[in-house]
């Protein structure tokens, strides 16, 4: 009995050091892994500072010096800078003082032709506006997309004006809306056009892909002096074609449109092999699946096309728009190298126009109009990612 009392203590004993010894590695193993899963959740913040903090200094601050410039003088006095706070008048000079004509040009009556573009664009615009009602969309979405409406027709009133009127002069504004607009509808069309032909079994192929990306290759500057050459009708390579076409003494730097299609045309033929590029990628990435399918139930190749290939590429090809409306507002390597912005200011765009005036020693002048431009192309690309967005939501 003492034996079996005395094993029978020991066991419970035993036991009761089981039991209870490993409760403390169990608390410390416990907080070592909290402090790890810790450890790992700040991990990638930690990582990622430095290079948030250099984005920020590199994007923010520039944003917020321009902005303090845009309302300000400054001016170069002996033994350093002058720096005057003046409000708005930067703004002032250009939207509605000396600088207006240059921004907007000169403003006539438009033609038929001119008022039938505004009427259709104000039905159209209407409708628009009248959609979110009918949705009950809300009070905030239905003011946004009035105040949007807006804003669109006064910008188009400004085009329209412009170019369609008997006394009428396109400004810098007028003119880089019309090599957005322009430039980014052919490049789109052209690079489709030669993506889906690329796209085919044709011999071939890999030679013409590789061609047809060497545009993009060129420095902007060396396209502009590309250009500057071929339009020599005197004494370029292209003037034996000039002569049989009986313009050896045709200048396009002395036409407004002529150095304007200039213009458009050495931005078209650079940029595109970038949607090219982009969209050939995106067709062969496409299923094949239901082309074949479709084939099988006898759809023709337009069906095919309409139905099948361009909804499979429309999430590509709007980003590949957006880039492309970002980057067309910022052309000044092409007018300031192929036209230097004339005739006058017919090719001027709103970064050349900084530009100059900026080299003038106009800093204030130059950072307002940067802001002018930073707020128009935020509210085109905002204004086209939501209407984009509500269409793909919508079904199309």
């Amino acid at each position: 009995m003492a034996f079996l009392s005395r094993f029978g203590l020991r066991s419970t004993f035993a036991m009761r050091s089981l039991m209870i010894r490993p409760l403390a590695p169990t608390k410390r193993l416990q907080s070592q892994l909290s402090f790890s899963h810790r450890l790992e959740r700040l991990a990638p913040g930690v990582l990622l500072l430095p290079a948030v903090l250099v984005v920020l200094f590199l994007s923010i601050a520039p944003l917020v010096i321009s902005l303090l410039l845009s309302l300000s003088r400054l001016r170069f006095v002996a033994g350093g800078l002058q720096i005057q706070f003046v409000g708005l008048a930067n703004f002032e000079r250009l939207l509605f003082g000396r600088e207006q004509r240059v921004l907007f040009g000169v403003l006539d009556t438009p033609n038929p032709f001119g008022w039938a573009i505004l009427a259709l664009a104000a039905i159209g615009l209407a409708r628009w506006v009248g959609s979110a009602l009918r949705a009950r969309a809300g009070a905030a979405a239905a003011l946004g997309r009035a105040v949007s409406a807006v804003l669109l027709l006064g910008l188009l009133y400004l085009v329209v004006a412009s170019l369609f009127s008997e006394g009428g002069r396109p400004g810098t504004l007028t003119v880089t809306l019309l090599y957005v607009v322009v430039g980014i509808t052919f490049q789109y069309l052209l690079g489709l056009a030669l993506a889906l032909l690329c796209a085919q079994q044709l011999p071939g192929r890999t030679f013409f892909r590789v061609i047809f990306l060497l545009p993009m290759m060129i420095t902007p500057v060396g396209v502009g002096y590309l250009f500057r050459m071929l339009a020599d009708t005197n004494k370029g390579p292209l003037e034996p074609l000039w002569i049989l076409l009986g313009m050896q003494d045709f200048a396009w730097a002395n036409s407004a449109w002529g150095a304007r299609v200039a213009v458009m045309i050495g931005d078209i033929w650079q940029w595109t092999p970038f949607m090219f590029i982009v969209l050939l990628a995106a067709l062969e990435a496409q299923d094949v699946e239901p082309m074949e399918a479709a084939i099988v139930d006898g759809a023709n190749g337009w069906q095919i096309f309409r139905y099948i290939t361009l909804p499979a590429i429309l999430p590509v090809s709007t980003t590949l728009i957006l880039i492309r409306l970002i980057e067309s507002f910022k052309l000044i390597d092409l007018p300031n190298i192929l036209t230097n912005g004339g005739p006058g200011t017919a090719t001027e765009t709103l970064t050349l126009y900084a530009f100059r005036i900026w080299r003038a020693l106009d800093i204030g002048g130059s950072a307002a109009i940067a802001y002018i431009l930073l707020f128009l192309v935020t509210f085109i690309a905002t204004l086209y990612v939501r209407t984009i967005r509500s269409r793909i939501g919508g079904g199309l």
